[in-house]
């Protein structure tokens, strides 16, 4: 079988089996997650595993977040296509692309180089024009480009880093996991028109932690 054909099919389950049969049916992810090609941000000698419902590891102590958590941090979002979006840890790429298909720009910050440039250079294979990503402390968001109808953290932090809440517009939203470095609660944030945060649990995660300067 075409190696293309027969990572569409896994894809394919892989929507069907860990997302549709675990209650994430919005349309626009499943197209999205549907679309993006989840084995070319995973090493080439991980890409036949890339669609099993885990995390791998992408190198320098990093991973790719399994299937399902991406699309359930993006349906806890709530983006809308007009919406800019911040994501803090690029890792390989992958929910930057899933969230591109969603929104109208998507901004990542990677502390790591190599990482960055790894991603940087698998969505521009891919021709996805509306991802920007820097190398810099994602704990200090993107000032320049703020503020952001949506943050996306994809590292655990022991508390809510003040600078990224400060970045969301009124009436945005942050998905976040917040804990310690062995075990956090994945969190959304809504801001409200006053400024004040609403903190809704959504489940357990494990995250790598999110280093940096500011926040806490």
């Amino acid at each position: 079988m075409n190696n293309n054909l027969h990572y569409d099919e896994k894809r394919r389950e892989m929507v069907e089996t860990q997302i549709i049969n675990r209650g994430i049916t919005q349309p626009d992810i499943i197209n999205s997650m549907l679309e993006v090609p989840r084995h070319d941000f995973v090493p080439k000698e991980l890409q036949p595993f890339a669609y099993e419902d885990n995390p791998l590891p992408i190198g320098d102590n990093q991973t790719i977040s399994q299937p399902y958590i991406v699309a359930l941090m993006i349906h806890a979002l709530a983006a809308t296509s007009s919406d800019k979006v911040l994501e803090i840890g690029t890792g390989s790429g992958y929910a930057a692309a899933v969230l591109s298909r969603l929104v109208n720009e998507v901004y990542t910050i990677e502390r790591l180089d190599t990482l960055a440039r790894s991603a940087q250079r698998v969505i521009k294979k891919l021709g996805y024009d509306n991802i920007k990503i820097k190398v810099g402390d994602g704990t200090k968001g993107w000032p320049e480009a703020s503020p952001f109808d949506c943050i996306l953290v994809s590292a655990g932090a022991p508390v809510v880093p003040e600078t990224l809440s400060n970045q969301l517009v009124p009436g945005g939203r942050m998905v976040i996991p917040v804990g310690d470095n062995f075990s956090q609660d994945l969190m959304k944030i809504e801001k409200r028109l006053d400024g004040h945060l609403i903190c809704t649990y959504i489940t357990a995660v494990r995250f790598v932690p999110l280093i940096g300067e500011e926040g806490w």
